[in-house]
């Protein structure tokens, strides 16, 4: 057991894993890493998919069966997902339904129907009624079209991961239509207790982006703020969140038995080798939080990370200033912030696309 991730785990973060493979499943990894790295839940995308598939062969002889029966790309990526899927919730099952909510296992729905509601809505119900786990989390992008389709499925009690959340407005939006399902679902008699969600803030993405134009801008003064850009949307990020569980609206719901929708830290591995590897970790420690980490972060932490205590409650204003500072510099932050979520559905759609190549050439060699 690493001391370091129960240091942080004490603190009240919850440690996911932000990878999965069949290999980590089969051979007992998984499972190994819930004793020794306090992993309490998973993430997945299809570029985590796309790796697995391409360098295991456990998946191989599902393929040559899925081929065999006819079955076409999408179907074929649909089976080996959702297995996976399946079987880590099964792993992280003795996890689930603690008063933290952790055990989970996101599924993302099909990237190409970002910006369609109904075709959101229905991905999601057939990755939840195919994975057929309760613990299981439908990650729906934080879109314009998702705002709705999170309602819908919460509402009908699918548990879900909302991702690609980069700015404080569109996060309160999302907050807004988790309450609304809730709302729904109270209506409609389910047990808002067995609902669970997260709300997937960007964080290292946006430093990379402002970095870029703080160097094209050159000046000391924008140069001193590298660095500063996603801790401190981050910390105003935490701030809407602690006025909406705060609110008389959401008393009423936990009232009623339903779960907040915790923050989850999200792109929390580090891309500029000049900062702390650890740095979207430690200065983003406060209870009631998750981090999703990929593995090389998830072990540096183990190595030398440090929990100073909570570093985020009540620092809503210090983000705001460093906010004021990359606009006084020559930043546009409202663009920045758009650009990353045009940027973030099209890497979303990428990956998707990667894990069809990935996927076609599998079913191209069991036909060979």
């Amino acid at each position: 057991m690493s001391d370091r991730l129960q240091a942080l785990a004490d603190a009240g973060v919850s440690i996911w894993l932000d990878d999965l493979s069949r290999e980590r499943i089969e051979t007992g990894n998984l499972a190994e890493l819930t004793k020794e790295r306090s992993v309490v839940g998973v993430t997945t995308n299809p570029t985590i998919f796309a790796g697995a598939i391409a360098n295991g062969e456990r998946y191989d002889e599902q393929v040559r069966r899925l081929v065999a029966e006819g079955r076409s790309v999408d179907e074929v990526i649909f089976e080996l997902t959702t297995e996976d899927v399946r079987n880590a919730c099964d792993v992280l099952a003795p996890l689930a339904g603690t008063s933290a909510g952790d055990g989970r296992v996101s599924i993302e729905v099909e990237p190409d129907l970002a910006q369609d509601t109904e075709g959101t809505i229905a991905s999601a119900r057939a990755l939840f009624k195919a994975v057929d786990r309760s613990n299981v989390l439908i990650k729906i992008p934080a879109t314009q079209a998702g705002l709705s389709a999170i309602t819908t499925v919460i509402g009908e009690g699918i548990s879900v991961n909302v991702t690609l959340i980069f700015s404080e407005e569109r996060y309160r939006a999302v907050m807004d239509a988790y309450l609304a399902g809730l709302e729904r679902a109270k209506e409609a008699g389910l047990d808002l207790s067995s609902i669970q969600s997260v709300a997937s803030f960007f964080v290292s993405r946006v430093d990379t982006e402002v970095d870029a134009r703080l160097e094209k801008i050159g000046t000391p003064e924008a140069l001193e703020l590298r660095g500063k850009a996603a801790i401190a949307n981050a910390q105003i990020a935490y701030g809407a969140y602690a006025e909406v569980v705060g609110s008389e609206r959401w008393r009423a719901l936990a009232e009623a038995g339903a779960n907040v929708q915790r923050p989850l830290w999200a792109s929390t591995g580090v891309k500029n080798p000049d900062y702390p590897d650890t740095l979207y970790v430690t200065d983003l420690v406060v209870g009631g939080t998750v981090n999703t980490m990929p593995e090389k972060t998830l072990e540096a932490f183990a190595d030398h990370g440090e929990v100073r205590g909570d570093v985020v409650t009540g620092r809503e204003d210090e983000g705001r200033a460093v906010l004021a500072r990359l606009e006084e510099v020559g930043v546009d932050f409202a663009d920045v912030l758009v650009a990353l979520e045009t940027e973030g559905v099209e890497k979303f759609v990428k990956s998707w696309d990667e894990l069809v190549a990935t996927v076609r050439g599998q079913m191209e060699q069991a036909n060979a």
